[in-house]
Protein backbone atom coordinates (compact mmCIF):
# COMPACT_ATOMS: atom_id res chain seq x y z
CA UNK A 1 0.00 0.00 0.00
CA UNK A 2 1.12 3.18 -0.90
CA UNK A 3 1.74 6.12 1.99
CA UNK A 4 -1.00 8.73 -0.07
CA UNK A 5 -0.67 11.12 2.74
CA UNK A 6 -4.26 12.31 1.22
CA UNK A 7 -7.83 11.39 1.86
CA UNK A 8 -8.99 12.25 -1.81
CA UNK A 9 -10.00 9.75 -4.06
CA UNK A 10 -9.03 11.38 -6.96
CA UNK A 11 -5.37 12.43 -5.53
CA UNK A 12 -4.80 8.69 -4.67
CA UNK A 13 -5.52 7.71 -8.01
CA UNK A 14 -3.80 10.43 -9.54
CA UNK A 15 -0.53 9.44 -7.35
CA UNK A 16 -1.19 5.52 -8.36
CA UNK A 17 -1.22 6.07 -11.51
CA UNK A 18 1.96 8.19 -12.08
CA UNK A 19 3.89 5.83 -9.66
CA UNK A 20 3.04 3.10 -12.28
CA UNK A 21 3.17 4.89 -15.29
CA UNK A 22 -0.80 4.16 -16.16
CA UNK A 23 -1.70 6.32 -18.72
CA UNK A 24 -5.46 5.32 -19.36
CA UNK A 25 -7.96 4.75 -16.39
CA UNK A 26 -7.28 2.32 -13.60
CA UNK A 27 -9.06 -1.18 -13.67
CA UNK A 28 -11.52 -0.96 -11.54
CA UNK A 29 -12.15 3.16 -11.33
CA UNK A 30 -14.15 5.08 -13.49
CA UNK A 31 -14.08 9.14 -13.45
CA UNK A 32 -16.35 11.63 -14.73
CA UNK A 33 -15.01 15.79 -15.31
CA UNK A 34 -17.41 18.73 -14.92
CA UNK A 35 -16.30 22.43 -15.63
CA UNK A 36 -19.51 24.33 -14.14
CA UNK A 37 -17.88 27.43 -15.02
CA UNK A 38 -14.37 28.58 -14.60
CA UNK A 39 -13.95 28.36 -10.95
CA UNK A 40 -16.29 25.42 -10.15
CA UNK A 41 -15.46 21.94 -11.10
CA UNK A 42 -16.73 18.26 -10.59
CA UNK A 43 -15.06 15.14 -10.40
CA UNK A 44 -16.65 12.04 -9.54
CA UNK A 45 -13.90 8.54 -9.03
CA UNK A 46 -16.00 5.27 -9.23
CA UNK A 47 -14.14 2.62 -7.93
CA UNK A 48 -15.97 -0.58 -9.08
CA UNK A 49 -14.08 -3.73 -7.83
CA UNK A 50 -11.95 -4.68 -5.36
CA UNK A 51 -8.45 -4.39 -8.13
CA UNK A 52 -9.72 -0.78 -7.47
CA UNK A 53 -9.66 -1.08 -3.74
CA UNK A 54 -6.74 -2.29 -3.56
CA UNK A 55 -4.98 0.27 -5.94
CA UNK A 56 -6.15 3.56 -4.18
CA UNK A 57 -6.90 2.11 -1.25
CA UNK A 58 -10.40 3.10 -0.93
CA UNK A 59 -13.38 0.84 -0.48
CA UNK A 60 -15.99 0.55 -3.55
CA UNK A 61 -18.23 3.42 -4.15
CA UNK A 62 -18.66 6.75 -5.25
CA UNK A 63 -16.41 9.82 -4.28
CA UNK A 64 -17.57 13.37 -5.74
CA UNK A 65 -14.66 16.21 -5.31
CA UNK A 66 -15.85 19.71 -5.73
CA UNK A 67 -13.15 22.06 -6.22
CA UNK A 68 -14.53 25.76 -5.12
CA UNK A 69 -11.43 28.55 -6.62
CA UNK A 70 -10.95 31.43 -4.48
CA UNK A 71 -13.72 30.82 -2.58
CA UNK A 72 -12.26 32.95 0.40
CA UNK A 73 -12.52 35.78 -1.53
CA UNK A 74 -15.95 35.09 -3.44
CA UNK A 75 -18.80 36.95 -3.90
CA UNK A 76 -22.22 36.28 -2.31
CA UNK A 77 -24.05 34.54 -5.66
CA UNK A 78 -20.87 32.74 -6.19
CA UNK A 79 -21.12 30.98 -2.66
CA UNK A 80 -24.34 30.49 -3.54
CA UNK A 81 -23.67 28.75 -6.62
CA UNK A 82 -21.00 26.76 -4.96
CA UNK A 83 -23.86 26.00 -2.05
CA UNK A 84 -26.33 24.77 -4.63
CA UNK A 85 -24.06 22.13 -6.00
CA UNK A 86 -23.25 20.92 -2.80
CA UNK A 87 -26.90 20.16 -2.28
CA UNK A 88 -27.22 18.68 -5.66
CA UNK A 89 -24.31 16.21 -5.95
CA UNK A 90 -25.25 15.17 -1.72
CA UNK A 91 -28.77 15.05 -2.73
CA UNK A 92 -28.13 12.48 -6.14
CA UNK A 93 -26.33 10.26 -3.47
CA UNK A 94 -28.79 10.38 -0.95
CA UNK A 95 -31.38 9.52 -3.34
CA UNK A 96 -29.37 6.13 -3.93
CA UNK A 97 -29.79 5.24 -0.48
CA UNK A 98 -32.78 6.62 1.55
CA UNK A 99 -35.77 8.46 0.44
CA UNK A 100 -36.69 11.79 1.31
CA UNK A 101 -39.26 10.66 4.17
CA UNK A 102 -36.84 8.67 5.95
CA UNK A 103 -34.86 9.84 8.82
CA UNK A 104 -31.33 10.66 8.81
CA UNK A 105 -28.78 11.37 11.51
CA UNK A 106 -25.93 14.07 10.83
CA UNK A 107 -22.54 13.91 12.97
CA UNK A 108 -19.85 16.44 13.31
CA UNK A 109 -16.90 14.96 13.83
CA UNK A 110 -14.08 16.71 15.44
CA UNK A 111 -13.30 19.13 17.92
CA UNK A 112 -14.35 22.33 18.61
CA UNK A 113 -11.62 23.80 20.59
CA UNK A 114 -9.31 22.72 17.86
CA UNK A 115 -9.25 25.07 14.53
CA UNK A 116 -8.30 22.78 11.77
CA UNK A 117 -10.51 20.09 13.33
CA UNK A 118 -14.09 22.13 14.24
CA UNK A 119 -15.77 21.96 11.19
CA UNK A 120 -17.81 19.69 11.79
CA UNK A 121 -19.07 20.76 15.45
CA UNK A 122 -19.57 24.01 13.80
CA UNK A 123 -21.47 22.99 11.03
CA UNK A 124 -23.85 21.03 13.28
CA UNK A 125 -24.92 24.56 14.98
CA UNK A 126 -25.88 25.88 11.47
CA UNK A 127 -28.12 22.45 10.73
CA UNK A 128 -31.61 23.02 10.67
CA UNK A 129 -33.33 20.49 13.38
CA UNK A 130 -36.35 18.90 12.28
CA UNK A 131 -36.66 15.42 14.29
CA UNK A 132 -38.83 16.93 17.13
CA UNK A 133 -41.03 19.30 15.16
CA UNK A 134 -42.39 16.54 12.80
CA UNK A 135 -43.05 14.73 15.46
CA UNK A 136 -44.71 16.90 17.82
CA UNK A 137 -45.87 19.88 15.56
CA UNK A 138 -45.90 18.31 12.21
CA UNK A 139 -48.20 21.21 10.85
CA UNK A 140 -45.79 24.05 11.13
CA UNK A 141 -43.31 22.39 8.56
CA UNK A 142 -43.68 21.95 4.68
CA UNK A 143 -44.39 17.85 4.04
CA UNK A 144 -41.41 17.83 2.20
CA UNK A 145 -39.32 18.48 4.93
CA UNK A 146 -36.51 16.21 5.46
CA UNK A 147 -36.36 14.71 8.88
CA UNK A 148 -33.04 15.49 10.37
CA UNK A 149 -31.86 14.74 13.79
CA UNK A 150 -27.48 15.76 14.87
CA UNK A 151 -24.56 15.19 16.91
CA UNK A 152 -21.55 16.78 17.68
CA UNK A 153 -20.21 13.56 19.81
CA UNK A 154 -16.72 15.10 20.27
CA UNK A 155 -13.46 13.30 19.99
CA UNK A 156 -11.80 10.88 22.49
CA UNK A 157 -9.42 12.67 24.14
CA UNK A 158 -12.01 14.92 25.25
CA UNK A 159 -14.64 11.88 26.33
CA UNK A 160 -12.80 8.64 26.50
CA UNK A 161 -15.02 7.21 23.94
CA UNK A 162 -14.29 5.92 20.87
CA UNK A 163 -16.93 7.99 18.31
CA UNK A 164 -18.11 4.40 16.79
CA UNK A 165 -19.27 3.52 20.90
CA UNK A 166 -21.48 6.94 20.68
CA UNK A 167 -22.94 6.50 17.43
CA UNK A 168 -23.31 2.80 17.99
CA UNK A 169 -25.97 3.91 21.34
CA UNK A 170 -27.28 6.62 19.30
CA UNK A 171 -28.11 4.75 15.73
CA UNK A 172 -29.53 1.73 17.94
CA UNK A 173 -31.86 4.41 19.80
CA UNK A 174 -32.69 6.97 17.64
CA UNK A 175 -33.23 4.25 14.26
CA UNK A 176 -31.97 6.76 11.30
CA UNK A 177 -31.77 4.82 7.45
CA UNK A 178 -29.11 7.07 6.78
CA UNK A 179 -25.86 8.76 8.69
CA UNK A 180 -24.16 11.98 7.25
CA UNK A 181 -20.73 12.57 8.73
CA UNK A 182 -19.33 15.83 8.50
CA UNK A 183 -15.14 16.38 8.79
CA UNK A 184 -12.07 17.80 7.53
CA UNK A 185 -10.16 16.22 5.13
CA UNK A 186 -6.01 16.35 4.33
CA UNK A 187 -5.34 17.08 0.85
CA UNK A 188 -1.15 17.08 -0.88
CA UNK A 189 -1.96 20.76 -2.17
CA UNK A 190 -1.92 24.08 -0.39
CA UNK A 191 -4.67 25.04 -3.02
CA UNK A 192 -7.29 22.98 -1.65
CA UNK A 193 -7.30 24.15 1.86
CA UNK A 194 -10.52 25.81 2.49
CA UNK A 195 -11.60 25.17 -1.73
CA UNK A 196 -12.37 21.19 -2.15
CA UNK A 197 -15.06 19.43 -0.72
CA UNK A 198 -15.83 15.55 -0.97
CA UNK A 199 -18.79 13.86 -0.99
CA UNK A 200 -18.81 10.26 -0.43
CA UNK A 201 -21.03 7.16 0.20
CA UNK A 202 -18.89 4.54 1.68
CA UNK A 203 -18.15 5.65 5.28
CA UNK A 204 -15.40 7.02 6.92
CA UNK A 205 -11.93 6.15 9.12
CA UNK A 206 -11.76 9.31 11.20
CA UNK A 207 -7.99 10.33 11.68
CA UNK A 208 -7.19 8.61 9.00
CA UNK A 209 -5.03 11.60 6.65
CA UNK A 210 -3.32 12.71 9.55
CA UNK A 211 -1.91 9.09 10.75
CA UNK A 212 -4.42 8.94 13.85
CA UNK A 213 -7.00 6.50 12.59
CA UNK A 214 -10.01 5.88 14.84
CA UNK A 215 -12.80 2.94 14.38
CA UNK A 216 -14.56 2.89 10.87
CA UNK A 217 -17.71 4.61 10.84
CA UNK A 218 -19.54 2.44 8.00
CA UNK A 219 -22.31 1.03 7.03
CA UNK A 220 -20.36 -2.54 7.98
CA UNK A 221 -19.71 -0.99 11.85
CA UNK A 222 -22.90 0.65 12.25
CA UNK A 223 -25.58 -1.07 10.09
CA UNK A 224 -26.93 1.91 7.81
CA UNK A 225 -25.50 4.14 4.66
CA UNK A 226 -22.82 6.43 5.89
CA UNK A 227 -22.27 9.34 3.47
CA UNK A 228 -19.14 11.34 4.36
CA UNK A 229 -19.17 15.17 3.82
CA UNK A 230 -15.37 16.26 4.07
CA UNK A 231 -13.17 19.87 3.75
CA UNK A 232 -9.64 20.21 2.74
CA UNK A 233 -8.30 22.26 5.68
CA UNK A 234 -4.79 20.53 5.67
CA UNK A 235 -1.99 19.72 3.27
CA UNK A 236 -0.27 16.81 4.33
CA UNK A 237 3.00 17.41 2.25
CA UNK A 238 3.54 21.11 3.47
CA UNK A 239 2.15 20.16 7.17
CA UNK A 240 0.16 23.13 6.99
CA UNK A 241 -3.39 23.41 8.26
CA UNK A 242 -5.77 25.92 9.10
Amino acid sequence: MYNFRTDLANERRDIYKKANKVENEIDGIDSQMQDVDENLKIERVFITNENGEKAIGKPKGIYVTIDIKNLKIARDEEIQKASDVLTEELGKILDKHVTRKDEMLVVGLGNVYVTPDSLGPKVINEIDITRHIIKYMPEYLDENTRNVCAIAPGVLGTTGMETLEILKGVVDNVKPKVVIVIDSLASRSIERISSTLQISDTGIVPGAGVGNARAELSETTLGIPVIALRNSNSCRTCNFSI
